[in-house]
């Protein structure tokens, strides 16, 4: 199956893309074809992508904010870089907070659920 077909996969139940995915090329005719569509929503799909991109923003801002205090802590920085730092880290703050308004995303949103290793956030 050329990778041009499997970009135009559509179904309106799972289990067909199942059958589809274990059944592999010996399928052919129209009911490969019709069997081949996975129904995509192109909303729940921009906002699923939006949710994981901005969950790993999160993330590395809360990442670079540990090591910010920790060179503040230090002593490493000077005066006007710690300035320069946490008006960074506000304005990004700021943004994520903004991004997360525009595609609907509650705070909880971007906390994943990594099982037994805990949430994300």
């Amino acid at each position: 199956m050329a990778s041009a077909e499997l970009a135009q996969v559509e179904s309106e139940h799972l289990s067909e893309f199942a059958q589809v995915m274990q059944a592999g090329p010996e399928l052919s005719g129209n009911r490969a074809r019709r069997c081949l569509r996975l129904d995509l929503d192109s909303t729940a799909t921009k906002n699923g992508l939006a949710q994981l991109v901005l969950t790993l923003v999160k993330l590395l801002h809360e990442v670079l904010e540990r090591q910010a205090i920790r060179r503040v802590e230090s002593g490493s920085l000077k005066n006007e870089q710690i300035e320069r730092l946490g008006l960074a880290l506000m304005q990004q703050g700021r943004e994520i907070e903004r991004l997360r308004k525009e595609f609907d995303l509650e705070e909880e949103d971007l906390n994943l659920d990594l099982g037994p290793l805990g949430r994300l956030l």
